[in-house]
């Protein structure tokens, strides 16, 4: 079992930016990636970005230049920059496991315009 903790989150003005956060406990050792998603009013839950031990590094295209993601032992993070309303979303840290995949609680962002 892996357990997710999130921090970060919350309102920010268009062009602002905002840090995500998550730590794994448990069985962390089981963990082969990690990575952020995102599902906004009316839409299905979207990849953000993802960190894998032995894949590249992905960022869905709306992310691509101005999300970092990254990882430090069992915490992963999202720096979120030029952040525009379309980002608005309840964000999801996720952890991919070798037999499960692990989902922390949502956290809201909300860019305004």
């Amino acid at each position: 079992q892996v357990q997710l903790v999130k921090s970060g989150g919350g309102l920010v003005q268009a062009g602002g930016s905002l840090r995500l956060s998550c730590t794994a406990s448990g069985s962390i050792s089981s963990i082969n990636a990690m990575g952020w998603y995102r599902q906004a009013p009316g839409k299905k839950r979207e990849l953000v970005a993802r960190i894998a031990s032995r894949d590249p590094t992905n960022y869905a295209d709306p992310a691509k230049g101005r999300f970092t993601i990254s990882r430090a032992r069992n915490t992963v993070s999202l720096q979120m920059n030029s952040l525009t309303p379309e980002d608005t979303a309840v964000y999801y840290c996720n952890a991919e496991a070798f037999t499960n995949d692990y989902w922390g609680q949502g956290t809201q962002v909300t860019v305004s315009s």
